[in-house]
């Protein structure tokens, strides 16, 4: 009889081993789970991060596009302008602060009566004290056009 019970705790060390593997195991698969998804959303709040900071921080050119609005200086153009795009493109975020004039009655917020009475024949045309300049300009001519400093 002893060797039956010999046995039997025998076996029931076995099984215990055996279980403890198997919890082991699961832990191991459980702590790479919890380890890739920390990973994953450390990723993602840093991927939302970083645009939402950048947006927060002026244009690079924000002191010089208020100087030409305060100064008077008008662009006019057209959403579908792609000279007024790569103009924009110069500004980079400090656009916003150009005073644009939308000619295009399709745009937002249009003003094509205004550049009907300005006269505005081609994209971009600038204007500046009475003077009407057509073209992309670089922020180079702008600044020596109206005295703003880039």
């Amino acid at each position: 009889m002893e060797d039956n019970t010999t046995q039997g705790k025998k076996e029931e060390i076995h099984t215990s081993i055996i279980q403890n593997k198997i919890n082991q195991e699961k832990n191991k698969k459980l702590v790479k789970k919890i380890l890739t998804y920390s990973i994953i959303i450390i990723v993602i709040a840093i991927l939302i991060y970083i645009p939402v900071n950048n947006s927060k921080k002026p244009g690079k050119y924000d002191d010089f596009a208020k100087c030409l609005t305060e100064k008077g200086a008008k662009e006019y153009g057209a959403f579908w302008c792609p000279n007024c795009a790569r103009q924009k493109e110069l500004f980079g975020k400090s656009f916003k602060y150009v005073d644009y004039v939308e000619c295009d009655a399709r745009g937002n917020n249009p003003q094509p009566e205004l550049c009907k009475e300005k006269k505005i024949k081609g994209y971009p045309t600038w204007e500046y004290n009475g003077t009407f300049i057509e073209g992309t300009q670089s922020l180079e001519e702008l600044s020596s056009m109206t005295g703003c400093t880039i």
